[in-house]
């Protein structure tokens, strides 16, 4: 297409020619010309199609790929990572969602056009310098110009669009805090507020666009009606070439014409200028993330893998403070054996560790010192992805995906075709068949948004079953009952229950009636374990775990009496 400019001068120049010529010759090269422009607009046709077709279909699939790896790159990124203030929700759906189709302003149709742009003024240069090299030069002597006038609107463009970014995942932040829990914020009337919050984000991107958009309003209209004054001094010239016999009158419309089209077309691509700095500033923002590199790296090949474990844990010497609180230190010199087959409770007060131990075992974490072993060998020589199908883990918060029911119980196995029957088996196992069942549509019945459809104790019996699809030999309950009412409670327990027999079941309670019957308690202390036994063993030491009894027996007495 960039051809075609010029082309339509020169034949356009050579009709105004032959309109000088008697009335016979008018008519036979009147025709010619007629057919070439009839060709011209049949390749027209063809090339434009073909040009705006390919790079259409490169953009989607450009677009599809970046999204692809970011998303790839995002839930691949090691948990300590999310705990970082800059990765928040709405941080990362920008660089998902925003990012990836800002890339769009260096690609595709924007691209399309710089590339006919420029090869069309090219052209246009060499047509002109050949039919007049005086008149060509002049001419062009403005190019500079249009492209000085771009390259202003474009500096002051980006330094906008990075602080525009900023406030754009602030709303957004705000925005999907909302509707996540607008259950909540219905409850609380905070609606109100948080529009007042999502309105305040975007008062700064408003006062940065009025506060320059007057510098960037004269570099666009500068780089505008520079086409128009070129226009008018290329022809003031060439009529004085024509005057002086230097040059045809037919070839001043052939340069004229391209000149003309050729700063048109430049124009209209200087307009791209803004979507090309947002195009470099996502651009940086996405490889910078697709640079980043995990430390424990959940699709690597490396590391021993086990088709079978006997299930015993080991914590030696364990020191850890989490990357967010790097001052903070959780474990201290954590030494902790439980054997295969065996049950064993982390008893202790809120922050003392015992959930950062179940976080150890699955490895979201590294510890900072000291080792945590499988079967004698430490966790970090053990494939990642082998050491966690080995593991099934029922959270206080389970969470439950938008699908149905039967497919967020198979999601249990990992990357393995799970048939219906062993998911009817799971959820018996889990005490949730009858209730799923009872309903209209069965296992195929949908959850709903993070489970909204529902109750805790279903969602919860529904996690179960999930961790137990895979059959692991290691068991991690981290306060599993806790939010539940008695009756739920009641049911779920049963389904605990009958989850660790054969298993190595680590739990994490609360309530301290629910692990009255684990082998062995074990109680955490300012990140050490302080005291070790049998419910009744501890009791007799009467430290702190029969403080903590005492506590939670007082308190329950006293609801009961009231």
């Amino acid at each position: 297409m960039g051809l075609h400019t010029p082309l339509y001068g020169i034949v356009f120049g050579s009709i105004l020619g032959v309109l000088a010529d008697d009335i016979e010759k008018i008519l036979d090269d009147n025709a010619y010309y007629c057919l070439i422009f009839l060709l011209m607009a049949i390749t027209s046709f063809i090339a434009s199609f073909l040009q705006v077709f390919l790079f259409s279909i490169a953009t989607e699939k450009l677009t599809s790929r970046i999204r692809k790896m970011v998303f790839c790159k995002i839930i691949t990124q090691d948990i300590a990572w999310f705990d970082q203030p800059t990765n928040s929700v709405g941080s990362l759906c920008a660089k998902l969602t925003a990012d990836a189709s800002d890339m769009q302003g260096a690609t595709g149709s924007r691209i399309s056009a710089l590339l006919q742009a420029f090869s069309t003024l090219i052209a246009c240069i060499f047509l002109a310098i050949y039919y007049n090299y005086k008149l060509g030069s002049l001419v062009f002597g403005f190019v500079p110009l249009i492209l000085l006038a771009t390259y202003f609107e474009g500096k002051i463009t980006g330094g906008q669009v990075l602080s525009d970014k900023a406030n754009s995942e602030a709303a957004s932040k705000v925005a999907i805090e909302a509707i996540e829990s607008i259950r909540t914020v219905a409850s609380l009337h905070q609606e109100e507020n948080f529009f007042i919050q999502f309105s305040n984000a975007l008062i700064q991107p408003y006062r940065n666009a009025r506060r320059k958009s007057h510098v960037k309003a004269i570099a666009f209209a500068f780089a505008q009606s520079i086409q128009v004054f070129a226009y008018s001094t290329a022809f003031y010239y060439g009529s004085v070439l024509v005057a002086s016999g230097e040059l045809p009158y037919s070839d001043l419309y052939k340069v004229l014409e391209g000149i003309v089209v050729s700063t048109a077309v430049l124009g209209q691509a200087v307009a791209f200028a803004p979507d090309y700095q947002k195009a470099k500033i996502a651009a940086v923002r996405i490889f910078k993330l697709l640079d980043i590199r995990a430390t424990i790296d959940v699709f690597s090949q490396e590391g021993q893998s086990f088709s079978n474990v006997k299930g015993s844990i080991d914590f030696q010497t364990v020191q850890f403070k989490y990357p967010s609180r790097p001052k903070v230190k959780v474990l201290r010199d954590l030494n902790l054996r439980i054997e295969p087959g065996k049950t064993i409770a982390l008893v202790g007060s809120s922050g003392c560790g015992k959930s950062t131990c179940v976080q150890l075992i699955e490895r979201f974490y590294e510890a900072n010192s000291g080792n945590v072993l499988l079967d004698d060998v430490d966790i970090k020589d053990i494939n990642v992805k082998n050491l966690r199908s080995h593991i099934g883990l029922v959270s206080q918060e389970p969470v439950l995906f938008n699908y149905s029911i039967a497919e967020n119980i198979a999601y249990g196995k990992n990357f393995e075709a799970v048939d219906m029957k062993e998911i009817i088996t799971a959820a018996q196992k889990a005490n949730i068949h009858n209730f799923i069942t009872s309903l209209p549509q069965g296992y195929e019945t949908p959850v709903g948004s993070k489970g909204t459809q529902l109750s805790g104790g279903q969602k919860q019996r529904v996690a179960i079953a999930r961790a137990l699809l895979r059959d692991p030999k290691i068991l991690l309950l981290d306060e599993a009952t806790s939010a539940l009412d008695a009756e739920s409670e009641r049911i779920v327990q049963e389904a605990l229950d009958n989850a660790r027999s054969g298993r190595t079941c680590l739990v994490i309670a609360h309530r301290l009636t629910t692990i009255q019957n684990a082998d062995s308690i074990a109680v955490i202390h300012k990140g050490k374990i302080v005291e070790q036994g049998t419910h009744q063993e501890l009791l007799k030491l009467k430290g702190h775990y029969y403080k903590l009894y005492n506590n939670q027996y007082t308190i329950k007495s006293s609801n009961s009496s009231a």
